[in-house]
């Protein structure tokens, strides 16, 4: 977390070079704290103990695991403080009161008992935290949770395809208040479980119902005349209406859409139903989606890894960048589509790998990204690790914040750049030039001194 008022501090306490000297006195300030506290790897036991001396309960809460050498978990554990010996128990309690998805292996530290042992725990929040959790539970367990007296346990016991629900288990399920929406997501339906569900009129439970990728042809054609967008996109994408017809329920959402409606703007853009079944579907069915109109179908297309290089050709030069995104991800993309692509829209670095990191990528080229307008495309030339010094001080002087805290990041940054961007007006950028590893520990030490730590 950056510090808005204390950059510096925060990015020393993430930053991975930090000797323990400096973690030891950085320990001292809330700021500093909170930037050790997002550090991944074990901390010297001198750190931990200079964390709860000045951090107390919220430092002991994320002093656990492998974080902590063995002798400091027992120290912890021993602590004459039982706020400090209990923090990490009582901080993963707290989020089984309050529902939150809670790691197993959390839970098991926590409660001090193996996963198998809480799955029949007494309290059902506990119950229903491992089923939440445990998704590779066996089938004795899920049949457990599946049958529990607590609601919350059957319906968080359903939540996902995995474990799922066997056959043996859907009736019971889908006449069940706690579980049906959930389990009417993603199970095969027989027509008598259909019109059963349909017939609540649960609007909740029908959107459930629409999404769900095994429905036939006639359970598609009842839900055709819903007035509901979510239930509208849903059925538009399913594999048994013909264009015509998805054109007008598309049609229908759009319109509302423009009117200014939420939900038919949220329909549109949901990715809960997507026509994934289109990746199965024979290539020569596949191929006629070229021309949809509609870019669900064009992505999913463009997911695919079979096609000829005509329809390659065709989604490289698709309008929507979301598409071409999509097909540049296939192992053989050529290397001058990849970089006309990022050159054009720059990288979706939160899509891993992003698209720079392709084998077929010409990184010898991204040097050539400082002088593209586009800001966005620009900092596409700080994934070159040898980017040169000239055009990294270009892009230190970018009117864009996010291109200096870029350099500052950057693994060949000078000396005299990382001081010019620890004084950066921005704490975004001057907690990142904190927290690279180039920063020379006699400067981490200064900095230290110069806030009196």
């Amino acid at each position: 977390m950056t510090s808005l008022t204390h950059p510096r501090l925060s990015g020393l306490g993430c930053n991975p070079a930090a000797p323990d000297d400096v973690l030891v006195r950085l320990a001292a300030h809330d700021h500093g704290r909170h930037g050790m506290h997002l550090r991944t790897g074990r901390l010297a036991d001198a750190v931990v103990e200079a964390l709860l001396t000045h951090g107390g309960v919220d430092s002991a809460v994320l002093l656990h695991g492998d974080r902590v050498s063995p002798a400091m978990r027992r120290r912890i554990s021993a602590h004459s403080d039982p706020a400090i010996r209990d923090a990490h128990a009582d901080f993963v309690r707290s989020m089984v009161d309050r529902e939150v998805p809670t790691g197993i292996d959390s839970l098991e530290e926590a409660y001090g008992e193996p996963r198998t042992a809480l799955a029949t725990a007494p309290d059902p929040k506990v119950r229903a935290a491992v089923a939440r959790t445990w998704w590779k539970r066996p089938a004795e367990v899920q049949a457990a949770l599946l049958a529990d007296p607590d609601p919350g346990v059957r319906a968080a016991a359903t939540l996902h395809t995995t474990p799922g629900v066997p056959p043996r288990w859907r009736d019971r399920c889908l006449a069940d208040p706690a579980t049906r929406a959930n389990v009417a997501h993603y199970v095969p339906l027989t027509w008598e479980q259909f019109v059963a569900l349909m017939r609540t009129g649960d609007e909740e439970l029908r959107q459930a119902v629409a999404q769900n990728p095994h429905l036939t042809a006639d359970m598609v054609a009842r839900l055709l005349d819903v007035d509901d967008p979510i239930v509208r996109v849903a059925v538009a994408r399913s594999r048994h209406v013909d264009g015509e017809t998805r054109d007008r329920l598309y049609a229908l959402v759009e319109a509302e859409s423009a009117k200014g409606d939420v939900e038919a703007r949220v329909a549109l853009s949901w990715p809960a139903a997507a026509p994934d079944w289109l990746r199965e579907a024979p290539l020569g069915e596949r191929l006629t989606y070229l021309d949809c109109r509609h870019v669900a179908f064009r992505v999913v297309l463009a997911s695919c890894r079979d096609l000829p290089e005509e329809a390659w050709r065709r989604l490289d030069d698709d309008p929507d960048l979301t598409v071409r995104r999509m097909a540049a991800r296939r192992p053989d993309t050529p290397p001058d589509v990849l970089e006309r692509l990022v050159r054009a829209d720059g990288d979706e670095f939160r899509a891993r790998p992003p698209l720079v990191e392709h084998p077929n990528f010409p990184r010898h080229t991204l040097r050539t990204f400082v002088d593209e307008p586009n800001a966005r495309v620009r900092y596409v030339a700080l994934r070159d690790p040898d980017l040169p010094v000239p055009a990294l001080q270009r892009l230190a002087a970018a009117e864009e914040t996010f291109l200096r805290r870029g350099v500052a990041r950057h693994p060949t940054i000078t000396d005299g750049l990382l001081e010019r961007l620890l004084s950066d007006p921005e704490p975004e950028v001057a907690h990142a030039a904190a927290a690279n590893p180039a920063l020379r520990p006699a400067r981490m030490r200064r900095i230290l001194s110069d806030a009196g730590l």
